[in-house]
Order: C-alpha cells, then sequence, then structure tokens
C-alpha cells in the first residue's frame, strides 16, 4: 500500500471509533451492495449467542457483477487488494441487515480471506489487507481483528479473493 494511502486510513480510523460507522459510508461516499440470494442451501449469516458467523463473500461491484481473475496471472496485487475492499464492503452490507445498525458490533473477531493465485502467489496477506484496512476505517480499533490469509487454487465464479468472518456484537 502507498504510504499517502495508509495515512488515509490511519486518519480514518482515528475518526471511526468517536462516530457511528454509518457516518464514515456518508462522509467517504461508500455505497452497500445490494446482497444477492444465496445459490446454495446456506445462509449469509448465522447468530450464536453474541457471535455472528458470516458466509464467504466475493467481490461484487455495484452493477451486481463480481471482479473475477487469478492473482499474477489476472490481476495485480493492488487489484486483489482493492477486489478485497469489495468483499469488506459486500459483508457490511450483510451486516447492516442483520442488525440495522452497526454500531450494535462489539469487535470484528476473525477474517478468513481465500485468494485465488497462482501456484508460485505468496502475498495473500497484501491482499487481505485490502479487507482488513476496510474494517478499521468504518469501525476504528474494533475493527482490528485476527486473521488467516490462504492461497487457493481456484474460488466461485472465478473471483480473485473471498472472505468470512466472524464478529462479536455488544451485549
Amino acid at each position: 500500500m502507498k504510504p499517502p494511502l495508509l495515512i488515509f486510513f490511519i486518519l480514518i480510523a482515528l475518526t471511526a471509533s468517536a462516530q457511528r460507522p454509518e457516518a464514515v459510508f456518508t462522509r467517504e461516499n461508500m455505497v452497500l451492495p445490494a446482497i444477492p440470494t444465496p445459490i446454495g442451501n446456506y445462509t449469509s449469516v448465522v447468530r450464536v449467542g453474541n457471535l455472528l458467523f458470516l458466509s464467504g463473500r466475493g467481490p461484487m461491484q455495484l452493477d451486481g457483477t463480481y471482479v473475477v481473475g487469478k492473482l499474477v496471472k489476472d490481476l495485480s496485487v493492488q487489484q486483489g487488494y482493492d477486489a478485497a475492499k469489495l468483499c469488506a464492503l459486500a459483508q457490511l452490507a450483510v451486516l447492516k441487515a442483520e442488525l440495522g445498525e452497526l454500531s450494535r458490533i462489539k469487535r470484528i473477531v476473525k477474517v478468513t480471506g481465500f485468494i485465488n493465485g497462482v501456484d508460485t502467489f505468496t502475498d495473500q496477506p497484501k491482499v487481505i489487507n485490502g479487507f482488513s484496512d476496510m474494517m478499521v476505517a468504518v469501525f476504528g480499533n474494533i475493527g482490528i481483528h485476527t486473521r488467516s490469509a490462504v492461497g487457493v487454487s481456484s474460488l466461485p465464479g472465478g473471483w480473485p479473493v473471498e472472505v468470512e468472518m466472524i464478529v462479536e456484537l455488544k451485549e
């Protein structure tokens, strides 16, 4: 990530912790995508106690299409990073639909990112940083989470990245 972009996310993170997450969307002109209907026998989110487990989401663009391609072969690390940010917006849309208010979130607990890259690709963490940076930009310190970034040989629809997450709710 380029230093000016890093500074941008740090500034957003510092202000995000003092305001409602939705205010970040307005200030940064972020638009949450529509939530597609599951194409199998599963649901987008399951609540267990005060934890939400979110199914994996791909990089859906606002027009309903997905970014596709394999890292290094078709897409650069920066394009993968940007695709991971789209996954973050998709997960935020699920959370907003489930909770109504994102201020009900106590903590982003765990993120697992799957990266579709060539066999020799080893920059999975740089790609998933797009998702992580978005969580911190929206939630501030409570957006900092544990994480795994896993390389895979393919993903549904030819996506370059898919991300699932676990979120803790306030009591």
